[in-house]
């Protein structure tokens, strides 16, 4: 993906960046600029939260994290989680047996 990024100041404490989306795999994405990943505390690996307000604007924030017990590892609970979203109807189908 491109990094071109324009940052502009519209008014005091508030900065704009554009950004072009590009493709990513069979997805589209918008990386974020290296000044604004370090301002959400953000790196790889991390997740971010895009939250639509009723006026259409979107504000993004890192995610928080939950903590697993110990005896839960994330590649099985991301691998169950996976399995359901795939086939929506598991869990009825299981329900009804």
């Amino acid at each position: 993906m491109n990094g071109v990024v324009k940052v502009t100041k519209d008014k005091p404490n508030v900065t704009r960046y554009t950004r072009k989306i590009g493709q990513m795999g069979n997805s589209l994405g918008v990386s974020l600029p290296k000044s604004l990943a370090a301002r959400l505390n953000v790196s790889q690996g991390d997740e971010i939260e895009f939250i639509e307000n009723d006026r259409g604007e979107v504000v993004l924030k890192k995610a928080q994290q939950g903590h697993l017990p110990d005896h839960v590892r994330p590649e099985v609970l991301e691998a169950f989680f996976d399995v359901f979203e795939e086939d929506t109807g598991i869990l009825e189908d299981l329900r009804d047996r």
